[in-house]
């Protein structure tokens, strides 16, 4: 565990495993609400770091608010790992989840 010097709650990092890295998985980039980060931030953050229009950006931010968490990117984890990075450097709380098919 990890305690996130923004928000002072904890949070667990991604375990990634050499077989979660196979490029046949795919991958979520989830942002997580907090009660520290302003609308503003977090949209200037998926605007910025995702290339997300800001209509993207304001939609995902209220999405993030009224849910909890949500999904702002797509894609390999290789691609994901260094957007979660710069998310998190930000202090916004954001996590990398395989998407499983059933």
């Amino acid at each position: 565990m990890k305690v996130s010097a923004a928000t002072g709650t904890a949070f667990e990092e991604d375990v990634i495993t050499d077989e979660l890295l196979d490029l046949n998985h795919t991958f979520n980039l989830i942002v997580w609400n907090d009660d520290v980060n302003t609308f503003e931030w977090v949209i200037e953050t998926l605007v910025e770091i995702c290339r997300h229009t800001h209509e993207q950006a304001e939609q995902c931010a209220f999405i993030i608010h009224f849910h909890g968490k949500y999904a702002v990117k797509q894609g390999d984890y290789e691609t994901l790992k260094p957007m979660r990075e710069a998310i998190t450097e930000r202090g916004i709380n954001a996590t990398i989840e395989e998407i499983v098919e059933s």
